[in-house]
């Protein structure tokens, strides 16, 4: 079972990866047959369906920010809440999300789960960035 601190550390340069636009920095921390369902109760995306994803997710200028540090458990998992803004079509969108994974032996990750639906997405001014933390209540009923 990996520890808690590589699973932590491959949480960490997963947000790395994405806000460096390194798609291969981020695929580097999938096993070969990992699943993405991002969003939870989206299809689940394997093999080249996760390449192609990645690959698309930096070429929408992410960038994240950790709301709270990244949590790790008694087993093979571990979990990070952010903020993630991007910009699709001429417009600006951030994303309140939370992310499990878990993880294989190797401390590669084998399932990635989003947790986020759409009262948790809202479309930017392009002028607007993101606050300096995620204490924001927005999407909150």
């Amino acid at each position: 079972m990996p520890t808690e601190m590589q699973m932590k550390a491959a949480l960490q340069a997963y947000l790395d990866g994405l806000n460096a636009r390194d798609a291969d920095a981020v695929l580097a921390l999938f096993a070969a047959d990992a699943e993405i369902e991002d969003p939870v109760g989206s299809p689940v995306k394997r093999g080249a369906e996760i390449k192609a994803w990645f690959r698309g997710a930096v070429r929408v200028e992410p960038r994240l920010e950790l709301c709270a540090p990244i949590r790790g458990s008694h087993s093979d998992a571990a979990v990070m809440t952010f903020t993630v803004e991007s910009v699709r079509g001429g417009a600006r969108y951030r994303t309140h999300s939370t992310d499990v994974a878990r993880f294989n032996e190797e401390g590669q990750i084998i399932r990635l789960e989003g947790y986020w639906g759409p009262s948790d997405r809202r479309e930017l001014p392009l002028s607007e960035s993101m606050p300096p933390n995620c204490d924001s209540q927005e999407g909150t009923p």
